[in-house]
C-alpha cells in the first residue's frame, strides 16, 4: 500500500450551535480536503496533506491536529496570512458556509511550493474544493496534476457563497471539466450539480463528466444515497439508515473512503467494481452524520464494521 497526496484547503470552522439557550460557535479544524486526508488516515491508509497554512496560533492547531490524526505534513507550507475562518450555519439539511480572511490562507500555495518527489510518488493524488478558486493554488493543482503518476481523483466541493461574479459559475465549470478530463474518479454532490449544471439531472451531469474523460463519477445525494456512473448505465445506491445529527464532512468522508479503497485494493478496472466500494463509502458517511463536526467524526474501519455489522 502506498500513499495519497491530498491538495487543498485547511482552515478553522466555526460551527453554529447553542449553549444554555444562547447561540454559540464551536471551533473545529476543517476544510474539505483536510477532512478527506483525516478520513483516509482513520481508515488505515497513508496520506500526506499538501496546502498552505497561515502564520498564527490557529495554524499551529491545524498542524498539530494533522499530526495527531496520522496525516503527513511534508506538503505543508506557512504563508504570511491569518488563518481563514469558515462560519457554518444551518438553515436546512446542508450547512451553509461563509468564509472570512483576505487573502485566504489556504489559497496561497503556489507551484513553487510543491515537492515534486512527494507528488510523483503518490499512488493517489486528490485535488479540488474551494482552494482552486484562488489563482495561486489553482496553478499549484495544475502542476501537481501534470506531475502525478498515480490515480487522480477530483471533487469540486462547490460553495456558492464564493461564486461572487456573474462569470464565476462558468469559470468553475471550466475548471471542473479540465480536471475531470484526467481523473480516474470524480466525486460531487447533487448540490454541486445544481450550481455547475443548472437545470440538469445528476444522471446527465455524470454522463457529461464521463464524456470529458473521467473514469468514474460518483454523485452523492444525501439521505437518498449516491449515483455511480462508470459504465453504460448509472447505478443508484441507497444510503444506510442512520440517526443523523450533523452532515458536516459527510461528502468528504465518501471521498476519503474511496481513496482508502484505491490505496488498499488498487484501481477499479471493471465498472462492476464501483458499487461495492461506494456502498462502503456511504456507510462511512452515515457514521460521520451521527457525530457532530467534520474531521473529528471520521471513523475507523473497525467502527464502520461495528456500526453496520451486516
Amino acid at each position: 500500500m502506498g500513499y495519497a497526496a491530498v491538495l487543498g484547503e485547511a482552515l478553522i470552522d466555526l460551527l453554529d450551535g447553542e449553549c444554555d439557550g444562547k447561540p454559540v460557535y464551536r471551533q473545529a479544524v476543517g476544510g474539505g480536503p483536510l477532512n478527506v486526508a483525516v478520513g483516509v488516515a482513520r481508515l488505515g491508509s497513508a496520506v500526506e496533506f499538501v496546502g498552505s497554512l497561515g502564520d498564527d496560533a490557529l495554524a499551529g492547531r491545524i498542524a498539530d491536529f494533522l499530526t495527531a490524526a496520522g496525516v503527513g505534513r511534508r506538503g505543508l507550507v506557512t504563508v504570511p496570512a491569518p488563518t481563514t475562518l469558515g462560519v457554518a450555519t444551518y438553515a436546512g439539511a446542508e450547512p451553509e458556509f461563509r468564509f472570512y480572511g483576505d487573502p485566504p490562507s489556504y489559497g496561497l500555495l503556489t507551484p513553487d511550493h510543491l515537492d515534486p518527489d512527494l507528488i510523483e510518488g503518490a499512488d493517489v493524488l486528490y485535488a479540488g474544493s474551494i482552494a482552486l478558486l484562488c489563482a495561486p493554488t489553482l496553478a499549484a493543482a495544475r502542476r501537481a496534476w501534470a506531475l502525478g503518476r498515480g490515480l487522480r481523483v477530483f471533487d469540486p466541493n462547490v460553495r456558492p457563497s464564493l461564486l461572487t461574479t456573474p462569470a464565476a459559475p462558468a469559470d468553475l465549470r471550466a475548471t471542473v471539466a479540465e480536471f475531470a478530463a484526467g481523473a480516474h474518479l470524480v466525486k460531487l454532490s447533487a448540490a454541486d450539480v445544481e450550481v455547475l449544471y443548472p437545470g440538469s439531472t445528476v444522471e446527465r451531469a455524470a454522463a457529461e463528466l464521463r464524456s470529458l474523460g473521467a473514469g468514474a463519477v460518483v454523485v452523492t445525494r444525501g439521505a437518498d444515497g449516491a449515483l455511480v456512473l462508470a459504465g453504460a448505465d448509472p447505478v443508484p445506491l441507497p444510503a444506510p439508515r442512520v440517526h443523523a445529527v450533523d452532515a458536516t464532512g459527510a461528502g468528504d468522508s465518501v471521498m476519503a473512503a474511496l481513496i482508502a479503497g484505491l490505496l488498499a485494493d488498487g484501481p477499479v478496472t471493471d465498472p462492476a467494481g464501483w458499487p461495492g466500494r461506494v456502498a462502503f463509502a456511504l456507510r462511512v458517511a452515515g457514521l460521520v452524520c451521527e457525530s457532530p463536526g467534520g474531521a473529528v467524526s471520521m471513523p475507523t474501519r473497525a467502527e464502520v464494521a461495528a456500526r453496520f455489522p451486516d
